[in-house]
């Protein structure tokens, strides 16, 4: 199922007015037909994309089977969230481009770019530039991505980070708490990013419920992912109160 107009072009559009949820799916963490069953719910309960990616896969061909399969299940675009230049599939709508902006690790930062551009530019791949900055307490992401985790009440870096992202040409910023984080990140860290950045703001990790995901539109954020609840009993029901909170 193909995706008519450019990834980045239908989420700038569709977020013009309303915000916007993201469904976070890890091929280590199921099969690539769960996968693709999942992410037929999130289509039916009201996301707008599918991400594909996780700290630690293995693999390109476990990218390249769980891509095929939601490809076959919905007609959301599935933009890859990678990790390595290695973990790129062809078969995948678009990836977020994206610089790990407090990694120690340069790899992260810049070099992985360089390596995976060129295969980009090869299949096609619709690039969708964003900076992403990981917050405290940071989980599996800040230990694989080795961080300088953003302290929780470090507001001033935060929109220092932001700010940047933005002038360096970047079309999203990402602030991201790690999958499975025992609280997101908070509501005034968005609100003092959101009051500066014009870019469209992401926000991950640690929301798992109506409640939290409505405060954090509240506070500013224009998208909103979640994963690890799409692993917990009756997806398709916390999906549809989530994408309902996150609207109203």
């Amino acid at each position: 199922m193909g995706v008519s107009m450019k990834v980045l072009e239908k989420i700038l559009k569709e977020s013009d007015g309303k915000k916007l949820h993201f469904a976070l799916l890890d091929p280590e963490d199921q099969s690539p037909e769960e996968a693709g069953r999942i992410a037929k719910l999130a289509q039916d309960a009201g996301s707008s994309a599918i991400m594909v990616g996780g700290s630690t896969i293995s693999s390109v061909e476990q990218v390249d089977a769980t891509v095929k399969a939601i490809k076959e299940s919905c007609d959301l675009p599935v933009i890859l969230f990678p990790t390595a230049a290695k973990l790129l599939s062809p078969h995948a709508d678009a990836l977020f481009f994206m610089s790990l902006m407090n990694s120690r690790n340069l790899d992260f930062v810049m070099r992985e770019h360089v390596k995976g551009a060129p295969y980009v530019k090869h299949v096609g791949l619709e690039p969708i530039s964003m900076g992403y900055v990981v917050v405290e307490p940071g989980m599996t992401v800040g230990r694989v991505g080795e961080v300088d985790l953003l302290k929780k009440q470090d507001y001033e870096s935060a929109v220092g980070y932001a700010l940047s992202a933005e002038y360096l040409g970047m079309s999203m910023f990402y602030l991201e708490a790690g999958s499975g984080a025992p609280e997101p990140v908070s509501n005034e860290m968005i609100g003092a990013v959101k009051k500066h950045a014009t870019i469209p703001v992401v926000v991950g990790g640690g929301i798992r419920d109506a409640k939290t995901a409505a405060e954090k539109v509240s506070a500013g954020a224009d998208i909103i992912v979640t994963g690890t609840m799409l692993e917990q009993d009756d997806p398709e029901k916390r999906l549809r109160e989530i994408i309902k909170a996150i609207r109203s």
